[in-house]
């Protein structure tokens, strides 16, 4: 089992920037992929980004490219997601994900942390 709990979401202005960050537990962090997603109201949750556990591929949704950051730290077992230019459309509850590399589907997930962006 993987848990995984995320922090630093917040109300913020458009055009400013907030980081997320997710700490996991359980399992040797290098080993999964770790991934954003977020649910804006009323929505269906979508991908955001994701990053590979060597940290060396990250993938990111076309709505985000450029204005969002994806790392990680192994040795803190944490992910981030810088998120930078925010506009209203970026309000959601934003989700922490975790699959092992092996695997396709992300099944650990985070209880969620809602970023409001006031426009």
């Amino acid at each position: 089992q993987v848990q995984l709990v995320e922090s630093g979401g917040g109300l913020v202005q458009a055009g400013g920037s907030l980081r997320l960050s997710c700490t996991a537990s359980g399992r040797t962090f290098s080993n999964y992929a770790m991934g954003w997603f977020r649910q804006a109201p009323g929505k269906e949750r979508v991908f955001v980004a994701q990053i590979r556990g060597s940290d060396t591929i990250k993938v990111y949704a076309e709505s985000v490219k450029g204005r969002f950051t994806i790392s990680r730290d192994n040795a803190k077992n944490t992910v981030y997601l810088q998120m930078n230019s925010l506009e209203s459309a970026d309000t959601a509850v934003y989700y922490c994900a975790a699959r092992y590399e092996s695997s396709s589907v992300f099944g650990y997930w985070g209880q969620g942390t809602q970023v409001t962006v006031s426009s």
